[in-house]
């Protein structure tokens, strides 16, 4: 059964699942799908073409699949996609996409926003993703799974964070973070320190597997070597696993640069 409160305002036009739970105080708009069993804080507007799946919690005070704040924005039709079993805590925002951009902002399943996170137009998150308090991302910005972006971070617009990449808390990035890696810093102060090996070790990654990223982090990015001579070395060295090869395509693809 569904249960929404007697304070909330639901168009007779959105679609709700079973088990759906809609707190006092929500504004749920004309074109949205809830999944089964999942909840809405109160004082939450979810709007426009957003779809969201099963056993998503929204803890409250958000406003979900509002317009884009992209002055380019002219009223296109855009949506909102989100995965399942994501925890969006208290005041985020997230906003559809743009005609420029595709016209999608897409979230995987199994992420955290924490309070007060801003995911602008077009971005597109993977799963298991955890954005700390008030982290910040411009448009078009690309998340890969399993990465963190710490606390009051800002990504720039058009930027990448790779798969299982940690970012600092405070940090500001302008390129690329590269995934597996942790990126600390402020624009052009940003910098790399290692592989991310505690959070490699919490989802599972093998000893072995580690040893074979460090080693590829030594030839890429501490002996002083142009990328296309340390891809050589590590490919001599028998260093080109699954997590090396993606991490070296992630560097070649880099439009914007990547924070080194």
């Amino acid at each position: 059964m569904m249960e929404i409160h007697d304070t909330a305002i639901v168009s007779p036009r959105a679609e709700l699942a079973p088990g759906v739970k809609i707190g006092p105080y929500c504004v749920i708009g004309e074109e949205v799908y809830i999944g089964e069993n999942s909840f809405i804080g109160p004082h939450t507007v979810i709007r426009g073409l957003a779809r969201i799946g099963k056993r998503n919690r929204v803890l409250g005070q958000s406003a979900i699949g509002t317009d884009p704040q992209d002055l380019k924005f002219r009223g296109e039709r855009s949506c909102l996609e989100i995965g399942d079993e994501n925890i969006i805590r208290e005041f985020v925002t997230i906003n559809r996409g743009t005609a420029g951009g595709g016209g999608r902002t897409v979230i995987g399943s199994g992420n955290l926003m924490m309070t007060g996170v801003h995911i602008a137009h077009d971005c597109i998150i993977g799963d298991d993703v955890i954005l700390a308090n008030a982290a910040t991302l411009a448009g078009h910005v690309l998340v890969g799974s399993h990465s963190t972006i710490g606390a009051f971070s800002g990504v720039h617009q058009f930027c990448r964070v790779g798969d299982y990449a940690f970012v600092g808390g405070y940090s500001v990035i302008t390129r690329d973070a590269l995934p597996f890696v942790k990126t600390v810093g402020t624009r052009n102060e940003a910098r790399i320190y290692g592989i991310n090996s505690i959070g490699l070790e919490r989802k599972g990654f093998s000893p072995e597997r580690i040893v074979i990223l460090k080693k590829a982090y030594r030839w890429l990015f501490q002996k002083g070597l142009k990328v296309a001579d340390a891809v050589l070395e590590i490919r001599e060295e028998g260093l080109a696993s699954e997590e090396v090869q993606f991490l070296i395509r992630f560097i070649e693809e880099a439009s914007r640069g990547f924070v080194r």
